[in-house]
Parts: structure tokens; sequence; C-alpha cells
């Protein structure tokens, strides 16, 4: 498969993703500004924060190391020991749920129940669906190895199930003999089983598994950091924890819509076209060209995207939450909260991009080097989040945030610059924006700060109308600019994420 054709699937598989998650968020936004109107603060801090970290530490321990490792290598491959490796997932997650359930229930403060009723059931239900998701690991990673673009699936046992039953369609059907490269002709091919050459798992893929882990381990701390400082330090009320975890969600919203299906598939993309751990003059060229020229485009859409979240959700953050959750969160820290959130959603948006190629391009040994740098910005997230919270609330969190953030976005640009140096190709030039362009935002940015002073958001809302109207217009002003000055991008996003399919065999 040509590094063109891996693009285009990585491209159809990142818009697929974005319009289910678009759909799946539109509907959790809605149905979560209709519950905060009826839930406490503190019900919201627990479910929010408490009983999700208990969640996504479960899944994160036991599945991500395992995912990165197996999407690494090509598709041919002896995949009965990659997918036996692939259901020891399962286990593990039996494991930490138990171990994590334990110390949500026995080691952490529990709340009052006259306030929050029911803690336990929620520990255990938590845990639970941790578990049962993870039954679904080994049909998505061969659904995303081989880019079966169509195959979005819902969540927990819907998860589960989605996949097995298009596996046995898909396997039980005369289409399954087109595909070449799949490697499985039976759905009980895809259980644990012992391999013809005797070698359950495949150790080279085990090993990187494990460094994977270490580095993922570490990236998990910087991820859910404050969540992790106000569960175990209790630097923060249940009160306070709820309105800061629904500032996060509201103010990461397009974050997680738009730049986590991009770097989840071009991670995939990168991953395929690359050869890990050789230089980028070693490589086949073609592929090499290619790869520098979609980075570059990425890492200008972030920067685009990041700027104008940043830009335009300054001026819009107060009337924001007070449409989303009334007088609780436009009020006190709230507005202040998600202004400062909208800094580090550039840097986030950054960050998924430059990330998602270094870990793609790395060698074994340099994951584990960069493990060490990982080490120390968790120590000092840690640190500098317990200090930050101490001294200006939970805007600290975000503060230590944003620092933490730019520095893995150092270490990335270094590495891709090191890794280009010696070839004709300078993919960083896609962090540089036109004068014009940056004069727009410039503009943009002090017209609607203007615009708030006196027309948001006391003034009711003729009046905040009216704000909404100077901003969609100076937005419009914005994103007009971009697509006349931005004309390699606007190129990029017409091939890629428009270019019709080439073959049917990957839908």
């Amino acid at each position: 498969m040509g590094s063109q054709e891996v693009l285009g699937q990585a491209a159809r598989l990142a818009s697929s993703g974005l319009l289910l998650q678009v759909l799946f968020r539109l509907i959790t936004f809605v149905l979560n500004a209709f519950i905060l109107r009826f839930l406490s603060k503190e019900i919201v801090g627990v479910v929010n924060v408490r009983l999700t970290l208990l969640y996504s530490t479960t899944l994160f321990l036991a599945r991500e190391a395992f995912r990165r490792a197996c999407l690494s290598g090509g598709t041919q491959r002896d995949w009965s020991q990659t997918l036996n490796l692939l259901w020891l997932t399962v286990p593990l997650g039996v494991f930490w749920s138990l171990f994590l359930g334990w110390i949500w229930l026995q080691l952490l403060e529990v709340p009052d129940p006259n306030v929050v009723p029911h803690y336990a059931t929620g520990v255990v239900l938590f845990g639970l669906s941790a578990v049962v998701e993870l039954l679904g690991e080994p049909f998505w990673v061969l659904a995303q190895a081989h880019m079966f673009v169509k195959l979005k699936l819902f969540y927990t046992t819907v998860l589960v199930l989605c996949y097995v039953i298009y596996f046995t369609k898909l396997l039980g059907s005369p289409e399954s003999t087109k595909l070449q490269t799949l490697p499985v002709s039976r759905i009980t091919d895809l259980l644990p089983s012992i391999t013809r050459n005797g070698a359950f798992i495949n150790w080279k893929e085990a090993k990187l598994t494990w460094s994977f882990f270490k580095q993922s381990f570490l990236k998990q701390i910087l991820t859910e950091g404050e969540r992790y400082v106000m569960t175990f330090l209790n630097v923060l009320n249940f009160g306070d924890q709820g309105v800061y975890d629904i500032v996060n969600n509201l103010g990461s919203l397009v974050a997680r819509l738009i730049f986590q299906p991009i770097e989840e598939s071009f991670y995939i993309f990168f991953a395929k076209v690359l050869e890990r751990g050789k230089d980028a003059t070693l490589q086949k060229q073609e592929d090499v060209a290619v790869a520098a020229a979609v980075l570059e485009s990425l890492l200008k859409l972030a920067l685009l995207a990041g700027l104008t979240i940043t830009v335009f959700g300054f001026a819009y953050s107060q009337l924001a939450l007070d449409i989303y959750g009334g007088a609780m969160l436009s009020s006190g820290s709230g507005p202040v909260l998600l202004r400062s959130y909208c800094l580090y959603v550039l840097l986030l948006a950054i960050n998924g991009v430059t990330e998602c190629f270094t870990f793609a391009a790395m060698s074994k040994e340099e994951v584990d080097r960069y493990n060490f740098v990982m080490l120390a910005l968790s120590s000092s997230f840690l640190v500098l989040s317990y200090l930050l919270t101490r001294w200006c609330g939970s805007v600290g969190f975000i503060l230590a945030n944003c620092f933490n953030m730019g520095i893995r976005i150092t270490q990335s640009l270094c590495f891709i610059h090191r890794y280009y140096r010696r070839s004709p190709h300078r993919p960083l030039a896609g962090l540089h924006l036109s004068p014009v362009l940056l004069g727009t935002f410039a503009l943009s940015g002090g017209v609607t700060a203007v615009s708030e002073v006196f027309l948001c958001c006391e003034q009711g809302w003729p009046a905040r109308l009216a704000h909404i109207a100077v901003g969609a217009f100076c937005l419009g002003a914005t994103l007009g600019t971009a697509f006349l000055t931005e004309t390699k991008l606007i190129h990029f996003l017409r091939t890629q994420l428009g270019v019709p399919r080439r073959t049917d065999k990957m839908t």
C-alpha cells in the first residue's frame, strides 16, 4: 500500500471519527446542560472527577501501551501472537479495577452519603464498565491496523458487540476473500491460541509494549494530573472540583472533537509510512516527503484552530458558561477558568500533532530516553499543580498544564527538527502564519473584548445577541483571511479530507 493511499485512508478515518465525535459530544453537551440545573456541584465533582478518574485510569493502565505497540508494526505479521498479547488487557483490567476500586473505597475520603449517595455502587459500576470495554480491544486494534473506515463504534458493551458482529459478518462473507491483507479467516482466530512456531506472543512487540507503558504512564499523570491532585491531596472541595471539571470539559470540547480523532488517525498514518527509529535520509524519500507535507499541514491546522479558540474564547467565556450552566458557572471563578483554558487548548492542539509524529517515528531506545523527560515533567507538574492551586485556586491547575505542555511541545519540536535537518523538508514551517492573518486575529480579539465590556453579560438578551453578532462577523473575517492566505493548507484539506476512495477493500 503506497503512502498516498495510506494518507487518504487516514484522512477518511479522521473525518469519520470527527463526525461521530461531534454527534456524541453534542448529545452529551445538551444532556449535561440540562442535568446541571438539577444536580449539586458536589455530585458533579464526585462523578466527573473521582469516578471518571477510576474508569480512565483502569483503561489506561490496561490497554494504552498495548495499543501503541501493536499499531506500530505493519499488517504483515504473525497476528496470532499479536492477538494473544492483546487479550492480556482483560486480566490486567480486572486486576487494576479491583486494586483501584479498593483504594477508592478504603483509602480515599468517602463523600457524605446525604450529599452524594450510592458512592460505593458507583465505584463498582465504573470499574466493571472499564473491564467490559477491554473485551473489545483485539477487535479495535485489528480494525485500526487495517483502517476499516466505516467501523466506528459506541461504548463499553455496545462496542464489544459491534466488533464481534462486524467481524463475524465480514469473515463469513465473500468480501473477506478479497481482503488479502486480513490475517484471520474465522472469528475464532481472534481468540488466544498457540501459534505454529511455539511462541505465544511476539516478544519484540511485548518489549515495545513495556517501553510504551512506562512512557504512557507518565503521560497519563500529565493528562489527568489535576484529577489525581484533587483526588489524593484534597486541595479543592467536591463543589469546587465539580465547577473545575465542568469548565475543563467545556473548554476542551472542541479539542476532543477535532484534535483527538486527527491525532489518533494520523499516528497510524505516520507509523505505517515511516520506519521507526530510522533516519529520514535512509528511508524511501517519497514517503518521507509525504509525511513532511502532512505534518506541516497538520501543524498549520492545529495552530489556526487553537488561535481561533484562544482569541474568541476570551470574550465569550462568561456568556458560554451562563448559557450552559446558569449562575452556578458564570459567577465566581468559572469565567476566569474558561479563559485560561482557551490558552491551554492552543498548546494542546500543537502538542497533539507534534507528539503524534514523534511517537510514531521514535525508536524503542528513544522512547525509553523520552521516559526520563516525562518522569521529570510528571514530578514537576504534580508539585507545580499543588503549589499554584494553593496560591491561586483552581486556575493553578491550568497554569501548571500550560507550563508542562510547553515543555512537551519543545521536546517534540526538537525531535522533529533533528529528524528532518539533513533532508530538504521543513515541516515546522507549519507553525508560521502570515502577518496579515496574525493582524486579523489581534484585531478580532480587541473588537470582541470591547464588545464584551459594553454588551455582555448583564445587559439582557438583546445586547447579548449583538455581542454574538459582533463575534460572528469577526470570526467570518478571520476565517476568510485564513482561506485567502493559507492556500497550501486549503489545498491539503480539499485533496485529502475530500479525496474520493481509490479502492473499496478497506471499507
